[in-house]
């Protein structure tokens, strides 16, 4: 046997596939004996002596060697220097093809080789998914889940492959699902769960996996880990709770999986799921709220919620975070009340319920992604109901915190919902109170700004709320018109060619309507409007037609 490296190292270069002699296993140990002593030194060797050449050769023919062979690639693969040159010399291919053997040292060994040339590698782990890995890993877990090493090693893979998109099909299409979650139920220690906790994640959110797992009675387990770690001050536990209750939450995500579990409102998940809203523990909170909010995907299941007293449960929630709240609760809660209040029979409801009132509690926020959930709700629940727009658009504290965020330049998503929200207090009210508050608090700029909007239903329901507001109280608006270059936009709105037929007509009913306005007369004679609205007359839309005519007549009327 040789003990010299070097030696052991032209000895397997001069051997041959079918050597399985005790001069080339010699060399193998040897070899072993000093990548354990000093990895990169050794690795930079076996490099400099072309020895990754001969390895396909060994790994060709199973017999004692083999394992050996495989732990050295793996070994010498730790290094990031060699994973290029493993790849050269061909290595990945025998090693897949090793995967179909039944020795179990084997398996281990070329896994963790395989495993350690695609380390961090998109393309070569891409690379061994098109070789059909995936099945085969799967299918190793269901035979070998004794070994608790083989079992390891499957779980690692399957965290690294299914981080990438092409792997889900493939994990789709094995029974991944079943075998996790049977190997789950197993399962004591934190730690393995954990391993597995790390390939649930990616899994699931795939929606054809997603219901797989809650087949497979995923669910279940999660909802017994939550149980017993609720009470736990331990890190650990603290730790499972919430990567169980996350998972239930992307679960739900799915449209058939969270219709499964929802069972008509009658499911004993969604039951379990809800007692989690009243629980003193903030993650279990958040995850119940979430949970809600995606229950709550489509008008059937928001109806019957409202209607079992979920809403009920939503506003103590809230309650119990307006002073020094925790943040991602009031969102989660904010958003489980806006997706609630879609469906129309479902905002009178709510409304009578106090949701306005709590939800105004929150209007001191500093927090962005509370602001936009705010506003949404509350835009949700005034849709069609005239009283609490009128309720709330005569607040002035409202109408004041809603021309502050009008101005939120640094967050598009809070200044869009203000400039909405705003737009629809007077939309839906339709009422000269309202009117007369938004203009008293600065808000009519905003309105003539969101008629400019690159998205076309802001840019109408601007519009609409501006001819509101020439309507129903155009002495007090027409020196913020004016002073806001109103009659300027119009005119740009109208000369536009891709402005959409509802634009043109909202545009030309405001000219309509501010026509008894002198300083806003004398613009709209200016700028020529009666040419603009002339050549209108041809559109092919008939009702921007037959409105084109019309202002034509009350332009010229007024000439």
């Amino acid at each position: 046997m040789a003990d010299n490296l070097s030696e052991a190292l032209k000895t397997l270069k001069l051997s041959s596939a079918d050597s399985a002699s005790d001069s080339v296993e010699g060399c193998l140990d040897c070899l072993l004996k000093a990548l354990a002593h000093n990895n990169v030194e050794t690795s930079e060797k076996v490099q400099e002596m072309g020895v990754l050449a001969m390895m396909p050769a060994l790994l060709s023919v199973q017999n004692s060697c083999t394992p050996k062979v495989a732990n050295i690639i793996a070994e010498v693969a730790k290094n990031e220097f060699m994973r290029s040159r493993c790849v050269e010399a061909g290595l990945i291919p025998p090693l897949v093809q090793l995967l179909n053997c039944k020795d179990q040292e084997i398996l281990l060994q070329t896994g963790r080789a395989l495993g350690n040339i695609c380390y961090d590698s998109h393309s070569l782990q891409a690379q061994l998914i098109s070789m059909g890995v995936i099945p085969t890993l799967v299918r190793l877990l269901g035979v070998h889940s004794q070994n608790t090493a083989l079992t390891e090693m499957c779980l690692i893979a399957f965290g690294n492959l299914a981080e990438l998109e092409s792997s889900k099909e493939q994990f789709a299409s094995t029974n991944i699902a079943e075998e996790l979650v049977r190997l789950f139920r197993k399962q004591v220690e934190h730690e393995k769960k954990e391993m597995i906790f790390e390939v649930l994640a990616p899994l699931a959110e795939n929606d054809v996996i997603k219901l797989q797992l809650v087949d497979a009675g995923l669910v279940e387990c999660l909802l017994e880990v939550v149980a017993q770690t609720v009470d736990s001050d331990r890190e650990e536990d603290v730790a499972q709770l919430k990567t169980s209750s996350d998972l239930m939450v992307l679960l739900l995500l799915g449209d058939e999986s969270m219709q499964k579990l929802f069972e008509g409102g009658k499911g004993s998940v969604f039951q379990r799921v809800l007692s989690w809203v009243p629980s003193n523990n903030h993650q279990l909170q958040l995850a119940g709220a979430l949970a809600i909010a995606n229950f709550a995907r489509n008008d059937g299941n928001c109806i019957h919620m409202v209607d079992t007293g979920i809403v009920q449960k939503l506003l103590e929630l809230l309650d119990r975070h307006v002073e020094e709240g925790n943040v991602t609760v009031q969102h989660a809660a904010l958003s489980a009340l806006r997706n609630l209040a879609i469906p129309v029979v479902n905002k009178s409801k709510m409304l009578l319920a106090g949701v306005s009132d709590v939800v105004l509690k929150f209007l001191k926020s500093e927090m962005p992604p509370v602001q936009f959930k705010l506003l949404g709700t509350l835009r949700m629940l005034i849709d069609t109901q005239a009283d609490a727009a009128e309720q709330l658009g005569t607040n002035p504290k409202l109408v004041k915190r809603l021309v502050e965020w009008c101005e939120a330049k640094d967050h598009a998503g809070v200044m869009g919902e203000s400039n909405r929200l705003l737009s629809a207090l007077i939309r839906h009210s339709k009422s000269k109170d309202v009117v007369r508050t938004v203009i008293q608090g600065e808000g009519v700029k905003h309105l003539i700004t969101m008629a400019t909007s690159e998205h076309m239903i802001m840019q109408n329901e601007a519009l609409v709320a501006l001819g509101l507001i020439a309507a129903l109280d155009l002495d007090c608006a027409e020196k913020d018109f004016v002073d806001s270059n109103l009659v300027q936009v119009l005119h740009k709105l109208l000369t536009e060619e891709h402005s959409a037929p509802e634009i043109k007509y909202n545009s030309m009913i405001i000219i309509c309507s501010i026509m008894g306005s002198e300083p806003l007369h004398k613009e709209v004679q200016s700028l020529a409007f009666i040419d603009v609205v002339s050549n209108l007359r041809s559109h092919e839309n008939k009702t921007v037609a037959h409105q084109a005519s019309l202002t034509e007549q009350r332009l010229t009327a007024q000439s």
